[in-house]
């Protein structure tokens, strides 16, 4: 990570200080084949096979990009870290990889890397994986969802989601494009936390300016999928869009809350934007990296969790 992302950044009492970094030295991976599975078997875009029954970390399975640094804890605070917890759920018709599979497991370490070495918080080096059902569930104070356009709760994680949220949980959601996609998230939303609704975050909300001064407008946040900006990049036209259409409604990014009775934010959901493919692609394309991984994808997270973890 180059230090002009750095810049501006001040220190934050709560022990969320970002030092120095440098840009990590990856070494790529490669992609394979993959289809639609049955039973607990799912194939990740890399083809890697993963167990959804039996899988409890993302270092546990193969990249498909990246060979993400190891680091270890402190001896007797394995436990007290922030872990990035990624959800599994189903997307009835569509293969796994099309839902919480997404980007994993490259996004999860990948950020989990950053925020261990762009910060002081200790963060644990290999993520987690779980279903609402798992009981573990209640030992993360986030939980995060990619490709959630066709995601279908079951009545059982309706209730356990619920709970989780209810109890100070926070489900933060992110890469799905477009109006029909928002419209289905939001019917499954409306399941879990009935007679509330949604807020516009706007730029000026003390989100985007926690630890990095993010600026509007919010379009200037948003992060392409890297296909898509590689199909859409004109780097003639310093104003073309970033990414193609993805469908009607796909055009702006948007940052959503829902909240409780004490304006505690309880679902985030990142609306046309791909912040998970900023995170995954950062070694694939070192034009994309500087463009979105360092400038959008990156600050954007860290903010978040900052102040999902401070609110």
């Amino acid at each position: 990570m180059r230090t002009d992302l750095l810049k501006g950044i001040a220190a934050v009492g709560t022990g969320l200080l970002l030092a120095g970094a440098v840009m990590g030295q990856f070494r790529g991976g490669g992609r394979g084949p993959w289809r639609e599975e049955t039973g607990p078997m799912v194939r990740t875009e890399g083809g890697q096979l993963v167990n959804e029954d039996t899988v409890r970390t993302a270092r546990e399975t193969a990249p498909q990009v990246t060979s993400t640094p190891n680091w270890t804890t402190p001896p007797g605070f394995e436990k007290d870290v922030l872990t990035f917890a990624r959800i599994q759920f189903r997307s009835p018709g569509r293969p796994a990889l099309m839902g919480w599979l997404n980007d994993y497991p490259d996004a999860d370490l990948n950020l989990s890397y950053r925020l261990h070495s762009l910060t002081s918080m200790e963060v644990d080096p290999d993520g987690r994986v779980l279903k609402l059902t798992d009981p573990d569930l209640v030992n993360y104070p986030f939980i995060f969802g990619e490709q959630v356009s066709a995601m279908e709760l079951s009545e059982e994680e309706v209730g356990i989601l619920r709970s989780y949220l209810q109890n100070g949980g926070v489900f933060w959601v992110d890469d799905f494009w477009g109006e029909q996609a928002w419209d289905h998230l939001a019917s499954q939303i409306t399941r879990v936390l009935p007679g509330r609704g949604w807020v516009e975050l706007p730029i000026d909300h003390r989100l985007f300016h926690t630890v990095f001064d993010l600026r509007g407008p919010m379009n200037s946040l948003q992060s392409p999928s890297i296909h898509f900006w590689r199909h859409n990049n004109d780097p003639s036209n310093p104003n073309a869009r970033v990414s193609a259409s993805r469908g009607p409604g796909s055009e702006n990014m948007h940052v959503r809350a829902w909240l409780d009775d004490h304006e505690r934010i309880q679902i985030l959901a990142i609306n046309n934007s791909d912040d998970g493919d900023g995170w995954e692609r950062e070694s694939e394309n070192e034009e994309y990296f500087h463009l979105f991984s360092e400038k959008r994808a990156y600050p954007l997270a860290i903010n978040i969790l900052f102040y999902l973890m401070t609110h």
